[in-house]
């Protein structure tokens, strides 16, 4: 098998439907629209809960639990991560991201137990597990906690 091999499953690809291309095609004329109605106008929109009388799913299908809309959601960096990189000194947020272990800054840091740190590290970042700091602190390392949000960093410019 070579990469000049490679082809899609049979099947799996078909013309697209070019609409609108005249009566030769199979989809001139009213271009798959029907005639007259509301969706056959111009500027209609499928809405996608409409469903032309019958209950939109959404609403047949039952409600459960709670969505807290304050949940804070974290990127997760294990202490096995941190183990595995060349880092030396002092960890903060920008030098996870540079090392690839967490994304952009759009949702704060926590650092997790899991693994084990072989080297004094002081680690910044917006939160930690219990575990982890302990773990942090028996290398001879420090886990220091820092702010998130604009608020902190507006403070920091």
């Amino acid at each position: 098998m070579s990469l000049s091999t490679l082809a899609p499953p049979k099947g799996s690809t078909g013309r697209t439907k070019r609409i609108g291309r005249g009566p030769g095609s199979g989809h001139g004329k009213t271009s798959t629209r029907g005639h007259k109605g509301y969706y056959s106008r111009s500027g209609s929109k499928r809405r996608f809960a409409k469903e032309g009388g019958q209950m939109p799913l959404h609403r047949r299908l039952p409600k459960r639990g709670f969505w807290n809309p304050f949940r804070v959601e974290y990127q997760v960096v294990n202490l096995g991560d941190l183990a595995a990189t060349p880092a030396q000194g002092t960890v903060d947020v920008a030098g996870l991201r540079r090392l690839r272990l967490v994304r952009s800054g759009s949702k704060p840091v926590k650092i997790l137990g899991e693994g084990a740190l072989d080297r004094a590290l002081v680690v910044q970042a917006h939160a930690f597990s219990r575990v982890a700091a302990e773990k942090i602190a028996s290398a001879g390392g420090r886990a220091e906690t820092v702010p998130f949000g604009s608020a902190a960093m507006a403070a920091k410019k």
